[in-house]
C-alpha cells in the first residue's frame, strides 16, 4: 500500500470544506460614504453618528395624527390590559403592550402599517417593526403634552396679565386652567372640586412642580400615594399652555379616588360635592405626611382655621321651673369650652316659607351672606338636638385661614326624603370682610380680613340628581368663567350672585386696596 502524503490530505481538506459564510453588515457598521479604507472598522464615535442619522431619517414622521393623540386615560395595553411596557401608536392613538417581536405593539404595526410609537414611561420613540429609536426635535411637543414640565419662572407668570391665550391643534383658543373637564358619566361633583382647587394658587404651585412631593417618605407598599401623583399630573395637564385640545378627562384621577375612597366615591354615581371635598382634602394632607400642625402641609397652610366652640346643655322639656333651675346649677349644664380647627365653615340657611306669600305667589327667598357668617360671631346660639339631649352651641373664629370656603347647607334630609333649600344668597364678588364677625381681641391678631372670591360652585336641579357647576376667576385677565364639564364660558360677576351658590372659596386680600 503506497505512503499517504500528509500534504495532498491537507489540500483536499481545504478544497471540499465549504467557505466562510459571508457576514451582511449592519447598517451601523457601514461607513459613510468618502471614510477612506472600506475594510476598516468604524469608530465608536463614526457608529454613534451613523445611528444618529437614521434615528433622524424615519421615513413615517408625517404619519403622526396629533388630532387622535389622548394621554389623560390610564396607560393600559388596549389588548392584553397591563400595565408593564406600554407604547402608545402615534398614528391611531391606541396604546399597546412591548415592541419586540410578537408582541402587541409589533403585531399591530404589521397589520395597520402603523410605525411610529411611544413608550409613555420613558418618553423614547421607536419606529416599529424596524425596532430603531427615533430621535427627532418636533416631537418634543407630543412629550411635554404627556409629561408637561413647570419651572418657578413658568409659575409666576401664570397669573401676570400679558400672558397669551394658547392655541389648540385644531386651532382653538384656550387660556391655561381655563380647559373643560371630561363629565365621563355622573362625575361632575368631582369636576367642580378639582377646577375650583386648581385656582387655589398655593395648592396649584404645589402640585405644579413634582420635585415638592417627589421625595416624601413613604412606608413600603404605600400605594395610596397615588392620588397625591394622579392630581398633580391633572393640574398641570389643565394648566398646561401646549395642549392639543382645549379640554382635560379626569378619568387617571377618578380611578384612583374611586379605588383609595373604597368605592364611597364613583364616576357612574351622583355624589355630593362638599363630602368629596372634605374627604379629598384630607387624603391629601394624610398622604402629605401632614400633622394637626399648621404649616404640616399646603393643604393646612391654605385652609386651616381654628375657633371655639362654647356648649351648654338644655335641661328636658317636660320639668317645671323649679327642676330645670337645679339641673342648670350642676356642673353638667355648665357652659363648657373646646378648641377646634376646620378646613371650611357650615353655613345654615333659613327654612323656606310654607306658605304662599301675599300676593299669591312664591317667590323665592334671599337672604344676605353676613347673616350666614353670624353665626361665627361668638354671640349667636344655635340649638342642636340629638337622640336624648339637647345642646346650645355658640362658635368663636379665632383665626382665620388664608383661604376661607364656606359650605352653604342647601340639603336636608329626613326619614323620607332629601329636600333643596332653594334660597338665594346674596354675596358680594370682592371685599368680604369677615373682620365684622371675629371679637375686638381676635381682630388684632389679623392684619388683613378682607376676602374675594376665587370660586363659586352651584347645584342645578332635583336634590336627588341635578348637576353642578363651577365659576372661576382667572386672575390673568380678571375674568369670570362657567365651567359645566366641557362648557367652558365667560360670565359677568353680577350673574354669579343669582345662582344657588352652595361652595364658595374666597382668598384673603393680603392689601389695603379696596
Amino acid at each position: 500500500m503506497p505512503p499517504v502524503n500528509e500534504n495532498n490530505s491537507k489540500n483536499a481538506i481545504q478544497q471540499t470544506a465549504a467557505p466562510p459564510p459571508i457576514k451582511k453588515p449592519k447598517l451601523e457598521d457601514v461607513l459613510d460614504e468618502g471614510n477612506g479604507n472600506p475594510g476598516q472598522q468604524p469608530s465608536v464615535q463614526q457608529r454613534k453618528q451613523t445611528i444618529s442619522d437614521r434615528s433622524k431619517q424615519c421615513p413615517y414622521l408625517d404619519t403622526i395624527n396629533r388630532h387622535l393623540l389622548d394621554f389623560d386615560f390610564e396607560k393600559l395595553c388596549s389588548v392584553s390590559l397591563t400595565r408593564i411596557n406600554v407604547y402608545a401608536c402615534l398614528v391611531c392613538g391606541k396604546y399597546f403592550q412591548g415592541r419586540g417581536t410578537n408582541t402587541h405593539a409589533y403585531t399591530h404595526s404589521v397589520a395597520e402599517s402603523h410605525h411610529v410609537f411611544l413608550n409613555l414611561s420613558t418618553l423614547k420613540f421607536y419606529c416599529l417593526p424596524d425596532n430603531y429609536e427615533i430621535i427627532d426635535s418636533s416631537l418634543d411637543d407630543i412629550k411635554y403634552v404627556l409629561d408637561p414640565v413647570f419651572t418657578m419662572r413658568d409659575i409666576r407668570s401664570l397669573d401676570r396679565e400679558d400672558v397669551k391665550q394658547s392655541r389648540t391643534v385644531d386651532g382653538t383658543f384656550y387660556h391655561p386652567g381655563v380647559v373643560g373637564l371630561n363629565n365621563i358619566k355622573a362625575n361632575d361633583y368631582c369636576n367642580v372640586i378639582l377646577q375650583a382647587l386648581s385656582h387655589v394658587k398655593p395648592i396649584r404651585d404645589f402640585f405644579l412642580m413634582e420635585k415638592n412631593y417627589a421625595n416624601i417618605k413613604r412606608p413600603p407598599g404605600d400605594t395610596a400615594f397615588t392620588l397625591v401623583q394622579r392630581f398633580g399630573d391633572l393640574l398641570r395637564k389643565l394648566w398646561n399652555p401646549r395642549n392639543f385640545k382645549a379640554h382635560v378627562s379626569p378619568h387617571e384621577m377618578l380611578q384612583a379616588v374611586v379605588l383609595w375612597s373604597n368605592k364611597q366615591f364613583q364616576i357612574t354615581k351622583q355624589g355630593d360635592p362638599i363630602e368629596f371635598l372634605s374627604w379629598f382634602l384630607h387624603s391629601l394632607h394624610k398622604q402629605l405626611r401632614g400633622n394637626k400642625q399648621p404649616d404640616s402641609s399646603v393643604v393646612n397652610r391654605s385652609f386651616l382655621g381654628e375657633m371655639k366652640i362654647y356648649t351648654r346643655k338644655l335641661p328636658p322639656t317636660e320639668l317645671d321651673d323649679v327642676q330645670k333651675q337645679l339641673l342648670l346649677a350642676t356642673d353638667e349644664y355648665q357652659e363648657k369650652e373646646e378648641t377646634s380647627t376646620f378646613l371650611y365653615l357650615t353655613c345654615d340657611l333659613p327654612a323656606t316659607p310654607l306658605f304662599i306669600d301675599e300676593l299669591r305667589e312664591n317667590i323665592i327667598p334671599q337672604v344676605n351672606l353676613y347673616q350666614l357668617l353670624a353665626k361665627f360671631n361668638s354671640i349667636s346660639e344655635k340649638e342642636y338636638k340629638t337622640y336624648k339631649d339637647n345642646f346650645l352651641k355658640r362658635f368663636e373664629i379665632t383665626r382665620l385661614p388664608k383661604y376661607v370656603i364656606l359650605y352653604i347647607k342647601r340639603f336636608t334630609k329626613n326619614t323620607f326624603f332629601l329636600e333643596k333649600n332653594p334660597t338665594i344668597v346674596n354675596f358680594p364678588v370682592k371685599n368680604v370682610d369677615f373682620g365684622d364677625i371675629l371679637t375686638e381681641e381676635n381682630k388684632k391678631n389679623h392684619r388683613y380680613t378682607k376676602y374675594n372670591l376665587v370660586a363659586n360652585i352651584v347645584h342645578d336641579g332635583e336634590p336627588n340628581s341635578g348637576t353642578y357647576r363651577c365659576h372661576i376667576l382667572q386672575k390673568s385677565t380678571n375674568q369670570w368663567y362657567e365651567m359645566q364639564d366641557l362648557h367652558v364660558t365667560s360670565i359677568l360677576p353680577q350673574m354669579i350672585t343669582l345662582t344657588e351658590a352652595y361652595i364658595q372659596i374666597y382668598e384673603l386680600q393680603e392689601s389695603d386696596e379696596t
